[in-house]
């Protein structure tokens, strides 16, 4: 049998591709080495979001005299059942995503190529996923499919730091968020997404937390404002902010933990890819601004790419990929730019688009349109004042450039400038819009008048 298409990797980048494919109604093959949904599912996104809202629960328990409400006794964290919750919800997440999968062929196996139209796998048995249509089938030993396309979708792990190797002491965000007990202490070397969520989410259980970061601000690359914003919450929470330091010079020895959250590296290992001629570069895949990896049949996604690490990212590519290799008369080109990002601190952050300083460094003449928290209603109610909303526009066509929230539901209200920026609404016709009183989305309204 010959495959329209094979997929290596079932995370979010492999699994919407898959999805893609059968909608068009190609025959598809999907590999996957590990779990179904990849990093997001299994090791990221979901575990740290289910912790980061237990965290957000005990803190609102512990403040809730603020709401006129008595508790009969302090809030207790239970770290075991709040893990146990985590697996399940990923559990029901995984059973969610098999159930979409019949009519895909799937298998669980480490991937080799063995020339551009084969692959090798190692097949490691009956992969977790009661709606593939196994039916029980054991599935061992070598097996070799060809296939017209493929799409390499496999991921990326956490990047090691020199004197900072992972050991039972140092760990990656992976093994971090499946700690069975608190420690007293936390360094986190590294103060990009995942080291400032980890820092807010250790912090309200109760343990004592260090960021360290070698650049001048937590969240390199984001707006200065919302970068200083939440520095200085941090510092108000007690946890120990540090940046524009090497973390080599603090003595380990001081923590009970540390996390290394420096970045990504591409999970390309054993893939075989000398053998296909792709275009790599500092250990990534290197594609075309419509995914393809320099040979007419290979395609990539997602963080092999190491562009955006973002699981919805991800999946935009995987759907791009695909309708790229099968509708090639209406090509897509993927773009980053207006693409949200959100990150679950406490205040969360969403943004997208330009911020203000990368819009001069473009040579824009930007307006910026600034709203406080602490004049939102709804924000006063919610008792979670802290923060902006800031709006960014081209001062001569009033084309909507980007904006960036810290604030109380930051992750969704970024949804609404998202609509309006991905639209090529214009700053005039998004101040014409008329938001619900009293909630938080009237301050987008606000921040324009």
């Amino acid at each position: 049998m010959i495959y329209d298409l094979a997929i290596i990797g079932a995370g979010w980048a492999g699994f919407n591709a898959a999805l893609h494919a059968r909608a068009l109604g190609l025959k598809t093959a999907l590999i996957e080495k590990d779990a179904i949904g990849g990093t997001c599912l299994n090791r990221g996104c979901i575990p740290a979001k289910t912790l980061i809202q237990s965290a957000k629960v005990y803190s609102l328990a512990r403040k809730s005299k603020t709401f006129a409400v008595s508790l009969s006794g302090d809030p207790v964290v239970d770290l075991s059942g709040i893990q146990a919750r985590k697996e399940h919800i990923i559990a029901q997440l995984r059973r969610g995503m098999e159930s979409l999968l019949p009519g895909i062929d799937v298998f669980r196996g480490a991937a080799r190529f063995a020339d551009n139209d084969t692959v090798e796998l190692d097949l490691l048995g009956d992969i977790d996923c009661s709606g593939c249509g196994r039916n029980g089938v054991s599935q061992r030993g070598l097996k070799r499919i060809r296939s017209r396309y493929f799409l390499i979708a496999s991921g990326a792990n956490p990047l090691e730091l020199a004197g900072f190797e992972f050991s039972r002491k140092i760990l990656s965000s992976n093994e971090l968020l499946s700690i069975r007990e608190l420690p007293p202490t936390l360094l986190i070397v590294g103060g990009g997404v995942i080291g400032c969520e980890s820092a807010g989410l250790f912090s309200a259980l109760g343990v004592q937390v260090t960021v360290a970061e070698l650049r001048p601000q937590l969240l390199p690359g984001m707006d200065r404002d919302v970068a200083r914003k939440l520095e200085n919450i941090y510092k108000k929470k007690g946890i120990n902010v540090l940046t524009g330091i090497d973390a080599a010079k603090l003595d380990i020895d001081a923590y009970g933990l540390v996390l290394v959250s420096v970045g990504r590296k591409a999970e390309l290992s054993g893939l075989g890819l000398e053998k296909t001629g792709i275009r790599m570069e500092k250990g990534r895949i290197v594609t075309d601004d419509f995914l393809n990896a320099g040979v007419p049949n290979i395609y990539a996604a997602g963080d092999c790419t190491v562009r955006l690490l973002l699981a919805h990212f991800a999946g935009y590519q995987g759907r791009v990929a695909v309708g790229n290799m099968f509708c090639p008369d209406s090509p897509r080109r993927i773009s980053d730019e207006d693409i949200p990002s959100c990150i679950f601190t406490d205040p969360e952050i969403g943004s997208i688009g330009l911020n203000e300083e990368e819009a001069k460094q473009r040579g824009i003449s930007a307006e910026v349109r600034k709203f406080d928290f602490l004049g939102s209603g709804m924000a006063r109610i919610l008792d979670e004042t802290e923060g902006f909303i800031k709006i960014v526009s081209d001062t001569k066509t009033g084309k909507l450039l980007g904006a960036c929230i810290i604030g109380p539901r930051a992750t969704e209200l970024i949804g609404i400038m998202t609509v309006a920026i991905q639209s090529g609404m214009t700053l005039p016709k998004l101040k014409e819009m008329v938001f619900a009183h009293p909630t938080l989305s009237e301050a987008i309204g606000d921040a324009l008048r």
